[in-house]
């Protein structure tokens, strides 16, 4: 059964997808229960008083992020497609919605499967983060990035005990993501949406909503030296794109908590850092040679994979204390960019 989690399949589902972030805000529970793309479900609102609900939402290909606001105490019953798991994450104090019956703590999530109904129980002002992803995803991403088979291993609780730390925490990454959307306004390209994806199932790994790969013996100094120096190689081969750390494990053929602990072990930093460190200091050479003067800078940033300029400035700048427009300009006078240290004075 394929699932087709685009956003705008709710008016039309031959149109093709958009891939941006939408924000929808609805007068009447029944309205509310309808905005959420892909969900079989029914409202009842239990206490008196005009509703407010909002709903943001990104689809992607293979996952939906969104996050849900409710005004009044409501009676929810829910059910998403087959094939696909719905990790429920409330931001509301402990002890204010329930699932099947079941308390969500402060420190927990809700977990169910696709094609199964259940209840939702939520408070006044209630407000939760969602993340639907397929199966096949999932459990494909668990094996060749996590390096976890996911055969018997998934949740078999509705209610997740996780931390409040680590729930706060993806719950910050959730909303950063989806107001960084809304913000751009702009479609995702295939590679982000891809980056997008990966991310999210990282934080639902990390957070401990899945299982984390076996307690396996970490590799020797020289091989975690290895594994740094070939995924810089492979970056530099790949330079046009943007390089993810599940890429990496699957090239390299090591898990993430692995290819974190080499990075962390040789450089002193994460995966992710370096790789982006590497890729705006290759930014930053082209900028600043001369003879390529005639290039702009949303040339020479998309030769690094840098697809949104705003960030890709506000990271240069950050690293290097200079804008790429200002390197730019001192390459085509014959002097490279003031590095941080001068700038700073």
């Amino acid at each position: 059964m394929t699932i087709d989690l685009a956003c705008d399949s709710r008016t039309d589902p031959a149109s093709k997808p958009d891939f941006r972030v939408q924000t929808l805000v609805a007068y009447d529970a029944d309205e509310q229960a309808r905005n959420l793309h892909g969900w079989s479900q029914t409202y009842d609102q239990l206490t008196a008083g005009r509703f407010l609900g909002g709903l943001t939402e990104l689809c992607l290909d293979d996952m939906q992020v969104f996050v849900e606001t409710t005004s009044h105490t409501l009676r929810q019953t829910c059910e998403i497609q087959e094939d696909a798991y719905w990790f429920g994450i409330p931001t509301c104090p402990n002890g204010s919605g329930r699932i099947d019956a079941q308390m969500v703590g402060g420190d927990a999530l809700a977990f169910r499967p696709g094609g199964i109904e259940f209840e939702l129980l939520t408070s006044p002002g209630y407000e939760i983060f969602g993340v639907v992803v397929k199966a096949d995803v999932l459990r494909r991403y668990a094996a060749e990035v996590e390096r976890v088979d996911l055969t018997d291993r998934l949740p078999h609780t509705r209610v997740v005990p996780v931390g409040v730390a680590r729930k706060a925490h993806l719950c910050a990454s959730l909303r950063q993501l989806l107001d960084g959307g809304a913000t751009s306004g702009a479609p995702m390209s295939p590679a982000a949406r891809g980056n997008l994806q990966m991310s999210v199932l990282a934080a639902l790994f990390d957070v401990g909503a899945l299982p984390a790969d076996p307690q396996t013996e970490l590799p020797a100094r020289p091989r975690r030296q290895s594994i740094v120096a070939e995924a810089r190689e492979y970056l530099l081969a790949n330079r046009d794109r943007a390089i993810n750390v599940p890429e990496l494990c699957e090239r390299l053929h090591v898990s993430r908590r692995t290819l974190q602990y080499s990075f962390q072990d040789v450089l002193g930093m994460a995966p992710a850092t370096y790789l982006r460190a590497i890729r705006l200091n290759g930014a930053r050479r082209d900028l600043c040679d001369a003879s390529r003067a005639a290039r702009s800078v949303q040339d020479v940033a998309a030769a690094w994979g840098f697809w949104h300029l705003s960030q890709f400035a506000t990271d240069y700048r950050k690293l290097f204390g200079v804008l790429p427009s200002e390197t730019l300009k001192a390459g085509a006078n014959g002097r490279a960019s003031k590095p941080f240290a001068e700038v700073a004075h």
